[in-house]
C-alpha cells in the first residue's frame, strides 16, 4: 500500500498547489488490483485480472461545490496534469451553482493510514488448486475474486486517510443434473484450504438430498431454520432505509414503529455496524466517506431489541445538526453484524423438529413498508425437515413476514456460530461491504404461495 499511498499523497500536493484564493479541494481514490476466475463444471472457463483506479475531485468555495471523476494512469505527473485540467473545468461552474446549505466535510488536519501488512491471501494458482481438490467430480459453478482494494481521501485543509484491505470471495454453487443447485460461499481475509473443503463438502451433502422427489408444501405458518445466508438477505432489506437518520427524521424508514418506540424486537437481537468479521484484515481497514469523515469503530443500531444509534451521512449531519458516522449518502450499513445466540448450528434441525430448512432467499421486497413486512422467495437448497432431519427438497415458495414478528415474538433461537459474508458485487468495482450473521429459528413463518 505504501506505493499507492505515497503516490496519492504526491498527487494531492500537486493538485492542491493549483488551488486559488479561498478554494478548497477534496480528493478521493478508489483503486483495486483483482484476480477474477470464472469456473464451470469444476474447471476454469475464464481468468483475468483488473487493475484500476479512479480519482474523485471536489472543488468548493464556501457552500458552492462541483465534482468530477477521472481515471488514473498510475503516472503521477500525467494524473496531476489531468486533475488540474479538471479543476480548471470545474472552476467556472462554481459561480453558476447555488449555495448548498448541507455541504460539509471534515476540515481537520489528521492523517491516518491502515493496511493488512501480512495478507493471508493464497496465490491464485494455490487457491484454484484448493478449489479443484474440493470440487472433485461435482458440477461446480462459481467466481473467485481476490486482491487488495485501496481507498483514500485528502483535503487541502490537511486531512489525509489511506486504507488498503486484502480479501477474497469465492461464490459458488453445486448443480444436480443441471436443474437443482446448492449455493455456497467462502470469503474473508485469510484463505484456508481446509475451510474451503469443509464448505464445499457441506454443500455436497445437501446436494445429495436434491435427488429425492420434491415435496409440495401448502401455504401456512411453519417453523423454519434460516441459514446465515438467508438471515443476511433479510437484514440487507432492513438496510434499505432502515437505519439512516434521514429516513428516521422524514418518517420513511420501514423501522418507524421501532424508532418511535411502538414496537420492540426480541431482547436477543443486537445489531452493530462496523464490527463484521473480527479478523485482522477487517480491523486494518479504515472506513470513511468521500468527505473525510471516519466511521466509528462500531455503532449499535439495535440494542437488545430496542432502537440504537442511526447512521448519519455528511449531508444529514449538516441538515439535522448531528455527528456524521462516515457512511455514504444512502446511509446504509457496510459492515453489519448480528450478535449470535446459544443454539449450536448442529442442533438447528432438532430445534425445528418438523418444518423447513431455508438455505437462501431472493427477490426480496417490502410488501408493506410501513409495517416492515417483507416478501420474497426461497431459493436453492430448501428442505422439508422431519423429526429434526432434512428428508426432501421443497419447491420454491413465496413468504410474506413481518420483521417485527420474525425477530420478535416468533424468534425461537439464534445460532452461536456466525458466518462472515462478503458482498460478491463486482459491478464497476469489487465491493468492500460485509455482513456477519448467525442462523435463525423462527416459528410460524408465513409461506403464501
Amino acid at each position: 500500500m505504501k506505493r499507492i499511498s505515497q503516490s496519492f499523497a504526491v498527487l494531492s500536493d500537486r493538485v492542491f498547489g493549483a488551488l486559488a484564493g479561498d478554494e478548497v479541494g477534496l480528493l478521493s481514490v478508489e483503486a483495486e488490483t483483482s484476480d477474477f476466475v470464472r469456473l464451470s463444471r469444476g474447471r476454469v472457463r475464464q481468468a483475468g485480472s483488473v487493475e484500476q483506479a479512479y480519482l474523485g475531485i471536489e472543488l468548493a468555495r464556501g457552500q458552492r461545490h462541483a465534482a468530477a471523476t477521472v481515471a488514473l494512469s498510475g503516472d503521477v505527473e500525467i494524473d496531476a496534469r489531468r486533475a488540474i485540467e479538471v479543476l480548471d473545468e470545474l472552476r467556472p461552474l462554481l459561480a453558476e451553482l447555488p449555495e448548498d446549505p448541507y455541504f460539509c466535510y471534515d476540515s481537520s488536519d489528521a492523517r491516518e493510514e491502515a493496511c493488512d501488512d501480512a495478507p493471508g491471501l493464497a496465490a491464485r494458482e494455490q487457491a484454484l488448486a484448493a478449489i479443484f481438490d474440493a470440487a472433485g467430480d461435482h458440477d461446480l459453478v462459481g467466481i473467485y475474486a481476490a486482491g487488495p482494494v485501496f481507498r483514500g481521501f485528502a483535503s487541502s485543509r490537511g486531512r489525509f486517510l489511506a486504507s488498503e484491505q486484502h480479501s477474497f470471495n469465492f461464490d459458488f454453487s453445486l448443480h444436480e443434473n443441471g436443474a437443482r443447485a446448492v449455493k455456497g460461499s467462502y470469503a474473508g481475509y485469510r484463505f484456508e484450504a481446509d475451510e474451503l473443503a469443509r464448505r464445499v463438502a457441506d454443500a455436497a451433502s445437501k446436494l445429495a438430498l436434491l435427488s429425492r422427489p420434491a415435496r409440495e408444501v401448502a401455504p401456512g405458518g411453519y417453523r423454519v431454520y434460516l441459514a446465515p445466508a438467508a438471515t443476511a438477505e433479510l437484514l440487507q432489506m432492513l438496510s434499505w432505509g432502515g437505519f439512516g437518520l434521514k429516513s428516521w427524521r422524514t418518517k420513511q424508514t420501514p423501522l418507524l414503529r421501532l424508532v418511535e418506540g411502538q414496537r420492540e424486537l426480541d431482547a436477543r437481537v443486537t445489531l452493530h455496524e462496523g464490527r463484521s468479521g473480527g479478523s485482522d484484515g477487517a480491523k486494518a481497514h479504515l472506513q470513511f466517506d468521500n468527505f473525510g469523515f471516519r466511521k466509528p469503530e462500531h455503532l449499535t443500531l439495535v440494542s437488545a431489541g430496542k432502537i440504537g444509534e442511526p447512521l448519519v451521512s455528511a449531508r444529514s449531519a449538516a441538515e439535522f445538526d448531528a455527528t456524521p458516522t462516515g457512511c455514504g449518502t444512502g446511509e446504509s450499513p457496510s459492515a453489519l453484524s448480528l450478535e449470535g445466540g446459544e443454539l449450536a448450528i448442529a442442533d438447528a434441525g432438532a430445534a425445528v423438529g418438523d418444518g423447513l430448512y431455508v438455505g437462501n432467499l431472493w427477490y426480496l421486497n417490502y410488501s408493506d413498508r410501513s409495517a416492515c413486512r417483507i416478501t420474497g422467495m426461497t431459493r436453492f437448497a430448501t428442505f422439508w425437515v422431519e423429526g429434526g432431519e432434512p428428508v426432501a427438497p421443497v419447491t420454491a415458495m413465496r413468504f410474506d413476514e413481518s420483521i417485527y414478528d420474525a425477530l420478535g415474538p416468533k424468534l425461537v433461537a439464534l445460532t452461536r456460530e456466525r458466518e462472515l459474508l462478503l458482498d460478491a458485487d463486482t459491478y464497476g468495482q469489487r465491493s468492500t461491504a460485509s455482513i456477519c450473521v448467525p442462523g435463525l429459528v423462527v416459528d410460524d413463518f408465513t409461506l403464501t404461495l
